[in-house]
């Protein structure tokens, strides 16, 4: 799914004209056991209720693509036989209201969801008539052919709320504040099957975590039967070493910071493109060739970067660091330079040293006092 697509389903849980059939959930307790188990019509809700579960569907969809929501794609063997696209494809077409495989589905995630705290899932179905577009992109109402059901799972902490003062109207008096068990931002949700090309594709769906750093590549293997990609801190861990793999001892300041000048570059040229940006080895092998990285050292380089970041691979362009801000870590120093002067940071060997050289000018501050340069010396 491209940010446009995501956009489109997540207008679907406004308060006014949501397309939600039905609901189910459970409360999950800090001893696994599924405390109650909710089935029912939203109509049947009160309108706080209503609110507060639309607000959680639509942080579902909320987040950067690549990053917090990420496409996944079933393997073949998920779609055949016990596999989990298979199941999840039969809990879609149910409506939700097959208790056996609702059953079955709150428990694999009970099972797999590695939390030691009390937990909400909720699930939704809903059926979604999608319009159509003219030539001038214009939605068209009243020319839909295509019908996109769904269902969308999220998974939302439960969490002691904060103790407080508050008025007790009763006493005449202030006093501590009765504290409740409160119901969370989602931390994990998905949306079964994937909105591509504006339409169901029931191979692939789309994953949301809160923290991108926190994918449960385990969770995700036993509830979805795929493999989650990298995180973005793992890709620029990737990047970082097909660098260093493929320069070796002569990694410079320089071609670093052309690199960084680079992907900012491809980013912003992709800017109005939907979708994320995602660099294949040969697209990695151009960027560093045009940042300075000679022909010769980049000769065996779809080698390195199977073996480093492993066969048919990509890593997201704006997962990876750019020169929003030059950061220069030595083991007792760390040195952070606007990307306007990062042109002024040279390295250079000082008395046998390797040495980090910018030049600063006039208006040097030391802990908030103004220094002044005279004879090349600070007095």
């Amino acid at each position: 799914m491209n940010k446009t697509e995501v956009s489109e389903i997540r207008k679907l849980f406004g308060k006014d004209g949501y397309r939600i059939d039905s609901l189910a959930a459970c409360y999950v307790s800090i001893e696994k056991e599924k405390t109650f188990v909710l089935k029912e019509a939203l109509s049947s809700l009160s309108e706080e209720e209503l609110l507060s579960h639309l607000s959680i569907f639509h942080k579902c969809l909320g987040g950067t693509l690549g990053k917090n929501l990420i496409n996944m794609e079933f393997p073949l063997e998920a779609e055949f036989g016990e596999g989990q696209q298979k199941f999840l494809l039969e809990l879609r077409d149910s409506g939700l209201k097959d208790e056996e495989k609702l059953e079955k589905f709150f428990d694999l995630i009970i099972a797999n969801y590695p939390s030691s705290d009390k937990y909400y899932i909720v699930a939704i179905h809903g059926n979604y008539d999608v319009p159509g577009k003219g030539k001038d992109g214009e939605t068209l109402e009243d020319a839909s052919d295509v019908i996109y059901e769904y269902i969308l799972c999220a998974i939302c902490p439960v969490k002691l709320s904060k103790a407080a003062l508050g008025y007790d109207s009763d006493a005449n008096r202030i006093g501590e504040r009765v504290r409740d068990w409160v119901v969370e931002a989602p931390d994990k949700a998905f949306l079964f099957p994937a909105f591509n090309d504006r339409g169901p594709d029931i191979h692939s769906l789309l994953y949301y975590t809160k923290k991108a750093e926190e994918l449960y590549p385990d969770f995700v293997e036993a509830v979805f039967g795929t493999v989650s990609p990298p995180s973005p801190v793992a890709q620029t861990e990737t990047f970082n070493s097909l660098i260093t793999e493929t320069l070796k001892d002569e990694v410079s300041l320089e071609i670093v910071q052309r690199v960084q000048e680079n992907i900012a570059e491809v980013i912003e040229l992709n800017k109005e493109i939907p979708a994320p940006v995602e660099l294949t080895s040969y697209e990695v092998k151009e960027l560093l060739e045009k940042s300075g990285v000679e022909r010769e050292k980049l000769e065996h380089f779809e080698d390195t970067f199977n073996e480093v970041a492993g066969e048919k691979a990509t890593i997201i362009a704006n997962n990876l660091p750019v020169v929003k801000q030059l950061s220069i870590k030595a083991p007792d120093i760390e040195i952070k330079v606007k990307p306007e002067s990062a042109s002024l940071v040279k390295h250079k060997v000082v008395d046998g040293v390797l040495s980090i050289v910018i030049p600063v000018g006039e208006g040097v501050e030391v802990n908030g006092i103004t220094v002044k340069h005279v004879d090349n010396e600070i007095e």
